[in-house]
């Protein structure tokens, strides 16, 4: 079992810097076998989100550490809204709704929890052209 805690937000956000993306990833399955996703995401200012969307599910997301904008967007990629998230606001998550353009733009080293249902690789994800 995992604790989220500082220190693991801090590692997280500490090798975010270190790659050259500006994030780091960390799966909070159970096991491969789950047919979620459930993830810390680590996200450093500069980092690039490609303009997604999911299908199949709504995605949560809650920010634990930082400041960021969940970015909303039309099927032409013209922005629609804007959703400021930072836990020191007492701004901490949204929900995406399925099939939803969605990015986000990093002001501030980041932690993020993110669910959705399906498998990584097999849940209808897009990115716009």
């Amino acid at each position: 079992m995992k604790t989220i805690d500082n220190a693991l937000l801090d590692g997280l956000l500490s090798d975010a810097r270190e790659n050259e993306r500006l994030r780091r990833g960390m799966d909070m399955r159970n096991s491969a076998s789950d047919n979620s996703q459930r993830m810390l995401n680590a996200m450093i200012p500069g980092t690039k989100v490609d303009i997604h969307r999911h299908m199949k599910s709504a995605e949560s997301v809650i920010c634990l550490k930082g400041r960021l904008d969940e970015i909303l967007y039309d099927d032409n990629g013209n922005e629609m809204e804007r959703i400021s998230l930072s836990p020191a606001d007492g701004l901490y998550g949204c929900q995406v709704p399925a099939g939803v353009w969605h990015s986000v733009e990093v002001h501030e080293p980041s932690v993020i929890f993110e669910a959705k249902d399906g498998k990584y690789g097999e849940d209808g994800s897009e990115m716009i052209q």
